[in-house]
């Protein structure tokens, strides 16, 4: 029977707001518009490509998606980021930027990361909302250690009617 990891220590919460949420947006396309020229963003599915979709628009710039989910693996006891699907074929020859809402470990934009290079990408950076972790994204809004919950994600259908998320009930 494989071990389990000790639990970590709960995190503080840090809930996002639309007006946060769209300023945060706002400074991290003027970030990335001072130091990098990108030819298209691409959003990493799913919670990554609201912001994605926002500093596209905000940039002028073409939008795509990529896929990039956490399954289970009983043999390792943790989740492990895979790609789902192609990178889209737009991307060759491109100066890409890649958003996703978070990161943590890097795991999930590294997997974007190789799979837009692959696809012929002739130069890539990354950009997050939220830098929670140790790797270092090209760009991000904001550093915190807090668990973050996303106005997208705050409340969700249950049974025809908006209530708060289950997964962020403490």
């Amino acid at each position: 029977m494989p071990k389990k990891s000790p639990p970590r220590p709960a995190k503080d919460v840090f809930e996002v707001d639309w007006p946060l949420f769209g300023e945060l947006s706002r400074a991290l396309a003027l970030r990335v518009s001072r130091e990098f020229d990108p030819e298209l963003v691409v959003g990493v599915a799913t919670a990554g490509v609201v912001p994605a979709a926002v500093i596209s628009a905000m940039l002028d710039l073409p939008f795509h998606s990529i896929i990039v989910s956490r399954r289970y693996r009983a043999e390792t006891v943790r989740e492990t980021p895979a790609v789902f699907g192609s990178a889209p074929p737009d991307v060759r020859g491109k100066k890409v930027l890649i958003v996703d809402e978070t990161c943590d470990s890097g795991d999930t934009l590294r997997l974007a990361i190789a799979a837009i290079v692959n696809a012929g990408a002739s130069d890539v950076r990354t950009a997050v909302s939220f830098k929670t972790g140790d790797f270092l994204p090209d760009y991000f809004a904001l550093e915190t250690e807090s668990e973050i919950v996303l106005p997208w994600d705050r409340e969700i259908l249950i049974d025809g009617a908006l209530s708060p998320n289950p997964k962020y009930q403490r």
